[in-house]
């Protein structure tokens, strides 16, 4: 960042006195450098997610306009609904994905906090502003062709938002919280889901084109699989660091879950000193991965991250707790 740019922050901090959490006057140095730091981690991972969401919106929207569209192929999920309404009914798909969209994101309010239902709001929105303003050329009128590459852009413009920390189909909401609540595994849901979409779709429209959007479906998904990097709907998380306890209140505090610590040592030094430490492992959903590196990285960049793909878990306190206000 411009040299300029940190001075004025810093120098701008001074002036104020927080006489709560600085009861003896203006805070220390080494505090003015701590929130600096944090501000400037918080500021590249921000631009990052936002970078990732907007590029997201502008594949999933060209996989809309310029391949399913067209052909009234459709998807699973809430894109598939949208799409299926628009098909039969001929109301502009970008109010749809709005309609479509918005329980989930209420639901995602009470799941996964008020950030995140933020952020998944405005990418949604953004999506239905691009479906309805940006021009994208018809690619192609080959069925096969829009059934493999329509569902390989809808399903990279989905995984790239979810890397950004927000969502733009939001039946994996609805697939975690009734997963909860009728103690089955999200793939099935998600299946579950699927598998009456198509087969509206097959009513409605023909069962040529449910076949293709079947097609449609596979394609995005395992775009969607590799864009972010196979992780599914739970990740085992094992860090080791030499700030385990600022970790651990993070984990608690910040987002909620419950933490296993175990006693290890370290195997490596550079002076051969073998020291002793906590290890804590955790587990967390792969909406949370992004805001649990950032919030890491403030603490220790450095810190070792082991993460482990978990099919899906049953018992002990998966459930996060309420958070403090």
């Amino acid at each position: 960042m411009n040299p300029f740019l940190a001075n004025l922050i810093v120098q701008s901090t001074k002036k104020f006195r927080d006489k709560k959490k600085f009861p003896k006057g203006h805070p220390s140095e080494y505090r003015l450098a701590k929130k600096y730091h944090d501000f400037v981690i918080s500021l590249k991972r921000n631009f990052k997610n936002f970078v990732l969401i907007v590029i997201g919106i502008f594949s999933a929207s060209f996989g809309f306009k310029g391949f399913l569209l067209t052909n009234d192929f459709i998807d699973g999920g809430a894109t598939g609904i949208s799409l299926l309404v628009a098909a039969v009914t001929g109301v502009p798909l970008y109010l749809l994905i709005i309609g479509v969209n918005l329980p989930f994101v209420v639901l995602g309010y009470k799941i996964m906090g008020k950030r995140f239902a933020i952020k998944t709001a405005l990418a949604i929105m953004g999506l239905a502003l691009c479906v309805a303003v940006v021009p994208f050329p018809n690619v192609t009128d080959d069925d096969l062709l829009v059934a493999i590459f329509g569902g390989f852009f809808l399903g990279a413009g989905i995984g790239l938002s979810i890397r950004g920390g927000a969502v733009i189909d939001g039946t994996e909401i609805l697939a975690i919280f009734l997963s909860k609540k009728f103690s089955t595994t999200i793939g099935d849901i998600i299946i579950l889901i699927n598998i009456i979409i198509f087969s509206f779709a097959a009513y409605f429209l023909s069962i040529e084109i449910a076949l293709y959007s079947m097609i449609t479906y596979i394609a995005a998904s395992k775009t969607l699989d590799f864009v972010i990097e196979g992780i599914e709907e739970y990740i085992g998380v094992t860090i080791i660091s030499s700030q385990s306890n600022r970790i651990k209140e993070v984990l608690i505090g910040k987002l909620g879950r419950g933490v296993t610590i175990y006693k290890g040592q370290g195997g490596y030094a550079k002076n051969g000193v073998v020291k002793d430490m906590d290890i804590i492992y955790t587990v967390i959903t792969r909406l949370e991965l992004n805001k649990l590196n950032t919030e890491i990285e403030k603490i220790e960049p450095n810190a070792f991250i082991i993460m482990n793909s978990i099919k899906d878990i049953k018992g002990g306190m998966i459930k996060k707790r309420p958070l403090k206000s």
